[in-house]
């Protein structure tokens, strides 16, 4: 028994450094991959934090002010320059050209000859029918002073009838002889109107082989040269006009308006023009006529004529017509109010604002808006950042930002 038991306990004691043992033999893969696992989260902490930390996005932002905004309406399509005095010109009859006293480009005052045709002929029949008219004024002289005198023989013979001197057949005869004589004068007064009727006449077929400027102007194009024949247009026939004659004081805009707006757009109505030959500069306009229908073409949306004049005339005269511009129409302004570009605005009336280093989306109530600004009637406030460079990639409400440019 005690050889058992001591056996017994010799076993014992040997095998208990044994479990010991085991114990941490099996503890150790346990503790190791404990270990691996902070490991790999402090790593991972550390890189968030390092390598793999969001990069602030950059942001451009206006800071937000008081000013102007304005309500405006646009054209639609481009405008036009036009003029409300232009004349393509021909003369009424053909003929040869002998004389051009002006040329392309040049001025010219009412009334200027700017084409004579060879009116040989008309000139003689006019001084052929002037002759006429000196012919027929003698022989009225001569058949009036013939009437006079069988006034004067009337007279004398009643009274030498009134005394029985002479008969009353004799009397009759000087009454039929005056009668006669005032009739040939009267004829021969008709005679003196046709005359001159056929002188008119010629003077009108004279006139006719010269063209005159009806009003002041810039002689535009010309489409003869002297020597050239010309000939009149058949009835129903167009021909290409010789001469066009432009008025550049009577330069003016015309635009189309979306018919829409058409409520809205009333004559005397500050307007801002654009025109493309002068990039950048903006003039001062106003509304001076509304058409009175609206303009419907086929594959376009319906329009509404208005009418334009700058209030700068000299740059109006400067102005070539059929160049394009574009107007703006001014049908409220508010003053001293809060303002944002119009680019800066999302749908839904939002705006992103920049707020230590962080992009937040803010709603806000707007009032007049244009292609530039929009006012900010509530949720602002002056001094606040705006961004304004929406589209960039990364720039969205909750993004680290920095900023690149600030106007």
């Amino acid at each position: 028994m005690l050889d058992e038991e001591a056996s017994t306990g010799i076993e014992v004691e040997a095998r208990t450094p044994a479990k010991e043992g085991y114990s941490l033999d099996v503890m150790k893969p346990w503790i190791f991959r404990l270990a691996v696992i902070v490991f790999v989260i402090l790593a991972g902490l550390l890189a968030k934090s390092t390598v793999l930390a969001q990069k602030p996005v950059p942001v451009k932002v206006i800071e937000v002010t008081r000013g102007q905004v304005e309500s405006t309406v646009t054209n639609s399509r481009a405008g036009t320059v036009k003029v409300r005095r232009r004349a393509k010109l021909s003369p009424p009859i053909g003929g040869r050209v002998v004389e051009l006293p002006f040329r392309e480009g040049m001025l010219v005052k009412a009334g200027d000859l700017l084409l004579r045709l060879d009116g040989e002929v008309q000139e003689a029949q006019l001084k052929l029918s002037e002759r006429q008219v000196a012919s027929a004024q003698a022989r009225h002289s001569e058949s009036g002073q013939a009437a006079e005198r069988a006034e004067q023989e009337l007279k004398r013979n009643r009274m030498l009838a009134e005394r029985k001197i002479i008969s009353d057949d004799q009397l009759d005869e000087f009454l039929s002889r005056r009668d006669r004589a005032v009739l040939a004068s009267e004829s021969s007064k008709a005679l003196v109107e046709e005359a001159r009727a056929s002188s008119d006449l010629a003077r009108a077929h004279v006139a006719q082989t010269k063209l005159h400027a009806p009003f002041s102007g810039v002689l535009a194009e010309m489409q003869v040269e002297v020597g050239e024949y010309v000939t009149p247009s058949p009835p129903g026939v167009n021909l290409p006009t010789l001469l066009d004659l432009i008025d550049p004081a009577s330069s003016y805009l015309s635009a189309p308006m979306d018919e829409v707006d058409s409520a809205v757009i009333s004559v005397g109505l500050p307007v801002r023009v654009t025109i493309d030959p002068f990039p950048g500069q903006e003039f001062a306009g106003k509304v001076v006529r509304i058409a009175p229908f609206v303009l419907d073409f086929e594959a376009q949306n319906r329009t509404i004529e208005i009418e334009v004049e700058l209030v700068d005339v000299e740059m109006a005269q400067r102005l070539l017509p059929g160049t394009s511009s574009d107007v703006e129409v001014i049908l409220r302004t508010a003053d001293d109010v809060l303002r944002v570009p119009t680019s800066a605005l999302l749908e839904g009336g939002r705006l992103l604002i920049f707020e230590n280093g962080q992009l937040a989306e803010r709603k806000v109530q707007v009032g007049l808006r244009n292609w530039n600004w929009v006012e900010v009637t509530g949720g602002l406030q002056g001094g606040e950042q705006v961004v304004t460079n929406l589209g960039d990639i990364g720039v969205e409400a909750g993004a680290m930002a920095t900023l690149t440019e600030t106007p």
